[in-house]
């Protein structure tokens, strides 16, 4: 049987989660955060960093507990040993890998008619295509392909940090000024989770990893650690180089902020730069949902044929196929703040899923061996996956009707879709 090519260490993987994380996000949502949390906004970056700490130190643990793809169903099935349960987290990590994908694409497409006459749409799906081949190719041309994009990404966010700490702002600046007060901050906080959105995806390609036991909670923890640094920093320095009510205003704000210290050359690199940052994006994406549908599908959880791989390429193809004409089909649906609060409200629920499946198994399966142990236990009990529990528990109650009932409907697909495979694949419920 062919199986999947373990081809990316430490390094690669890191950077793999570092490219996941520093997306579009940074780019398109810095601007509405300054919006709710003024000044203050580097506050909110603050607080996602340390929830996702929390989960990336649960999602740590169970990735060095059960190396699967599929990652986020196999540790909800093995924790609550309830396949209903395991599916529906699945379900709602691949939609939302695929609802990501075709959002920031059209932020691709959005930056690229700044240099090409080219409809947003079309460029959107002509990214897709050309990344879903890359998908296709293979896991080292796709961690090739994103380390670069990371790369780049990582110094168009690094030239706003110099520039914002080497040029003094034109009058002091008051850090802790919230215009909207603590409210102000926790709502900030709450839409940019979605810049911290990607580490968990890491996990998806532990049969694509080398020693995935000890090079997935290294690589999930320090991809964390510096995109949390350098979002903080960013956030900082647009500051101190434009006002937060013009940054609340713009379009494309990081462009707007090099734009203002260094003139239209600045705002040309960065506008650049944001289009191998949404690529980047929608690549890591494009790789994730194929390898959950393709471990959903080895389980008997979806159709058999979606766990096939290509004999040449070693690859899911069949998975990354319908990856493709999901994110394309999804390319026709558009704002990325209101898509941004969807993803956000389905990975909150998930997370706080992963926390507590952190919790139970410490008590269900005592005596697994653990290469990794979230620190800080009294006894079997862990203490942070409760906190990580009960933060992203609090964020769930922070979105509107509209997201919640989004998020609902999806779920109510998800289900539909576990009983009509459940009869086709007689699968049991637990």
């Amino acid at each position: 049987m062919s199986e999947l090519h373990r081809h990316m260490g430490l390094f690669h993987l890191t950077m793999y989660g570092v490219g996941l994380i520093l997306g579009a996000g940074i780019y398109v949502l810095i601007g509405e955060a300054a919006g709710f949390a003024g000044n203050s906004m580097w506050i909110s970056f603050l607080l996602g960093a340390v929830v996702a700490i929390f989960a990336g130190l649960s999602y740590a643990e169970l990735s060095a507990l059960f190396p699967k793809a599929a990652a986020e169903y196999t540790f909800v099935k093995n924790a609550f040993k309830n396949n209903f349960f395991g599916f529906i987290i699945g379900w709602l990590t691949a939609i939302t890998s695929v609802i990501v994908a075709a959002t920031v694409s059209l932020g691709f497409g959005g930056y690229l008619t700044q240099f090409i006459d080219l409809p947003i749409t079309i460029g959107a799906i002509f990214l897709i295509g050309i990344l879903s081949v890359v998908n296709f190719i293979g896991i080292k041309e796709s961690a090739w392909a994103n380390t670069i994009f990371a790369i780049i990404t990582s110094g168009g966010l690094v030239f706003i940090i110099f520039l914002g700490f080497t040029i003094e702002p034109s009058e002091p600046i008051d850090y802790f000024d919230a215009p909207n007060g603590i409210t102000g901050i926790i709502l900030a906080f709450v839409l940019i989770f979605f810049a911290f959105i990607g580490f968990e995806d890491m996990a998806n390609v532990a049969e694509e990893v080398r020693r995935p036991h000890k090079v997935i909670p290294r690589a999930i923890i320090l991809s964390i650690l510096i995109t949390g640094v350098i979002y903080i920093l960013v956030s900082l320095s647009a500051i101190r180089l434009l006002n937060w009510e013009d940054l609340a205003v713009s379009s494309a704000p990081l462009a707007d902020v090099a734009h203002s210290a260094v003139g239209i050359n600045g705002s040309i690199t960065l506008s650049l730069i944001a289009l191998f940052a949404t690529a980047s994006t929608v690549l890591i994406t494009l790789v994730a949902g194929a390898r959950i549908m393709y471990g959903m599908a080895k389980s008997n959880s979806l159709p058999k044929f979606l766990s096939k791989i290509h004999p040449k390429t070693k690859t899911p193809w069949i998975a990354v196929i319908v990856i493709l004409a999901a994110s394309i089909g999804f390319t026709f649906v558009g704002d990325i703040v209101i898509i941004a609060n969807i993803v956000v409200f389905a990975v909150v629920i998930t997370f706080a899923v992963i926390n507590l499946s952190v919790i139970v198994l410490r008590y269900t399966e005592p005596k697994l061996e653990r290469p990794f142990r979230v620190p800080m236990n009294i006894g079997k009990f862990p203490i942070l996956p409760l906190f990580g529990f009960g933060t992203t528990v609090y964020m769930a109650l922070q979105f509107e009707v509209e997201v919640v009932l989004v998020g609902i409907i999806i779920i109510g697909i998800g289900s539909i879709l576990y009983y009509i495979f459940k009869k086709q694949n007689k699968i049991t419920d637990k």
